[in-house]
């Protein structure tokens, strides 16, 4: 079989195990026996697409298919080349490892047959949607894939909070759903071709590209997290159980980069200067929106949600970096800056995914995603504990971890700027380059205080001080994800090799070969401009740590010492003296708070002589919220209760308001025409 037919077999077998998941949801062993059948029919597609990509790699060729579904006239498209077999990787990869956590962590959730079900259906949509070569089987994918991820949101429909998670989900999906149906209508034009061979031979008007990217950015951009487009994220994703989190987050929200990619870099044609300066900005503003509103959060979960807003927002910087040159006709830097934005697509993947295992295993262990509720759980939770502290460094883009080497390369390609001809784009993408780095500053910041308020320090609540490790299961997830994280950060080299075939084949353009370059540098552009050698940082950074390890053991006391902490003069035992969330993030908030957050401290303070303790509280906003989606709501409330008398009217003014709009429906028509 080819590759695409295995790969559709795996898709049927998902679906299959999406029926065998609602016939044995409430037997005990249906939650291993589903696992166990998607982590393999998840590795049998990691392999076919790893070779698929390979293969291009070496000039191998694209594979198609029409299925007798679907359109009448047009039936379904099915297609694997170099950018959807990289895309079929990471889904795939996110499924492996996301079964091989849930036999583990499944077993700990209290309705099975709300969550089995879905979880297999969830991962045939989103290959689904990367396979789709036609408009029609695209959106269908598209919305199957969003109806199953809405279903897992609401498993634990009981709560109140998760209910309006799941209701403000499924509006923006369908609001995305809606932006991407305009969009194809817009590129098969008045023929109505739909398939995407067609689209991608035909002549798109500026007009129309224009209109079909800002639909994409609406569409493709509210399925992503695109501020401000963002506002379900911090709210599906705690609300999903965390080994789901770990798949929208990490996984889906590819898929959405898939599909913006698929259509502005495959089927719409040569882009504009302009376009590029609207994905900069979004991205700029995005990645910086995200990562602030993280800083503030003290619900992990939360935190690593906004955290993924931030990282979209980096991803979307080096997409439109790959725009503007490509707008020009500069195929060297935009391929660097297209191959930064997929290389940040799999490192994301990888720490993100980590991250929210990690967060699942901290509430399987104490119940608790308040981090003011946590702390001391290194001794409790060793494994876990590093786990998480690798991702945290990745996260952070320091070296010599994968989230590094990525962000570097889009770096180097901001540098490439000066080579463009517009002044507009000369301005912006410098300033573009400084929200990027004060991103990545502030991430550093916001995951030091998510990994030590959360384990380091003594147990602030009686749960966190009695917790314990979690299942083997979770934990060889998460050390393989950590290895991930390390070995793409030390031979990054090999991966943007990988990646050569899908710039070569949208873009017309490729890096240098990576992989002959002495010591496994990565050189993106020449030697008198940049390189960097992950294997020796790594390796520096381990005997630079063992050496001074070394000699501490050595010169100093062999005996283990143990002395109370400092204290300043105030000896109070109560682990609530401890650095909080809410402290930790404090100077920022002053910085930030009345700009971005409208944040407002209340101190309700003791008269003299009572008992009672002084409290400080904190809120903030979400501005974006409170001016756009907070009215719009409103109208959309005030509207529907005053056209709600329409459902009381005669039959007689029922046919009379279908005449009327049969009318205009053949005026507008007639108008079209």
């Amino acid at each position: 079989m080819t590759a695409l037919q295995v790969i559709l077999v795996s898709v049927s077998a998902y679906l299959g195990t999406t029926v065998l998941g609602a016939a044995t949801g409430r037997q005990p062993w249906a939650t291993s026996l589903v696992y166990a059948l998607t982590l393999c029919i998840s590795a049998v597609i990691v392999a076919t697409a790893v070779s698929q990509l390979l293969g291009a790699a070496t000039g191998g060729p694209a594979s198609e298919i029409s299925l007798p579904l679907g359109l009448p006239w047009l039936g379904s498209h099915l297609r694997i080349d170099a950018l959807s077999a990289f895309f079929l990787s990471v889904v795939g990869l996110g499924g492996v490892l996301s079964s091989l956590y849930g036999l583990g962590y499944g077993h700990h959730e209290e309705a099975p047959q709300r969550v089995l079900p879905f979880f297999p259906a969830f991962l045939a949509g989103m290959n689904l949607v990367i396979l789709a070569a036609d408009a029609f089987t695209f959106l269908i994918s598209w919305e199957f894939m969003s109806l199953a991820s809405w279903a897992l949101v609401m498993a634990h429909h009981q709560e109140a909070a998760n209910r309006k998670a799941g209701y403000i989900y499924i509006v923006m999906a369908s609001f995305g759903t809606l932006a991407l149906l305009l969009a194809f209508g817009l590129l098969a034009g008045a023929d109505g071709n739909y398939a995407f061979a067609a689209i991608r031979a035909a002549e798109h008007t500026p007009a129309v590209a224009g209109t079909v990217l800002v639909l994409l950015l609406l569409g493709a951009g509210s399925k992503a997290g695109l501020v401000p487009l963002h506002v379900w994220l911090p709210l599906a994703h705690p609300a999903a159980p965390s080994h789901v989190s770990a798949l929208m987050s990490g996984v889906m929200t590819k898929v959405a980069i898939y599909g913006f990619i698929r259509i502005v870099f495959d089927l719409l044609g040569q882009p504009a200067p302009w376009q590029g300066i609207l994905v900069l900005v979004i991205g700029g503003a995005t990645a910086t929106f995200g990562i602030l509103h993280a800083l503030m959060e003290r619900d992990l979960k939360r935190l690593l949600a906004y955290s993924t807003i931030e990282n979209i927002g980096i991803i979307f910087v080096s997409l439109g970096l790959t725009l503007a040159f490509a707008s020009n006709g500069m195929t060297g830097p935009a391929a660097l800056a297209f191959t930064a934005a997929l290389f940040h697509v799999l490192n994301h993947s990888f720490f993100k995914s980590l991250l929210f295992f990690g967060a699942g295993a901290v509430l399987s262990a104490t119940g608790e995603r308040d981090m003011e509720k946590l702390g001391g759980l290194i001794h409790r939770m060793p494994v876990t504990s590093f786990a998480f502290l690798v991702g945290s460094v990745a996260i952070s883009a320091l070296p010599p971890f994968n989230g590094f080497a990525s962000e570097w390369l889009a770096f180097q390609a901001i540098l490439q700027s000066p080579d463009l001809p517009q002044w507009g784009l000369k301005i912006i993408v410098p300033a573009i380059g400084g929200l990027l780095a004060l991103s990545a500053a502030l991430a550093a910041t916001c995951f030091v205080k998510a990994f030590g308020v959360t384990f380091l320090g003594r147990p602030r609540t009686a749960i966190a001080s009695t917790a314990t490790e979690v299942d083997h299961f979770s934990l060889a997830a998460m050390l393989v994800l950590a290895a991930l994280c390390l070995l793409a950060g030390i031979l990054p080299g090999l991966v943007m090799d990988s990646l050569a075939p899908v710039a070569l084949a949208l873009l017309g353009n490729r890096l240098p070969e990576q992989a002959a370059i002495a010591w496994l540098s990565i050189v993106p552009i020449t030697e008198t401009h940049s390189s960097y050698n992950g294997l020796l940082v790594f390796l520096f950074i381990a005997f630079s740590a063992s050496l001074s390890a070394f000699l501490v053991h050595r010169l100093g006391s062999r005996a283990l010492r143990r002395a109370p902490a400092w204290d300043c003069g105030f000896p109070e035992p109560s682990p609530m003296t401890q650095y909080s969330a809410g402290s930790f993030a404090q100077p920022i908030r002053r910085v930030f708070g009345t700009l971005v957050f409208r944040a407002r401290e209340r101190v309700d303070m003791p008269a003299p002589g009572e008992l009672r303790p002084a409290r400080l509280t904190v809120t903030t906003r979400d501005l974006i919220w409170d001016w756009l989606y907070a009215p719009l709501t409103g109208v959309v409330g005030y509207v529907a209760e005053k056209l709600n008398h329409l459902q009381f009217l005669t039959i007689r003014r029922y046919l009379s308001l279908v005449f009327v709009a049969l009318i205009l429906l053949l005026l507008v028509v007639a108008l079209w025409t």
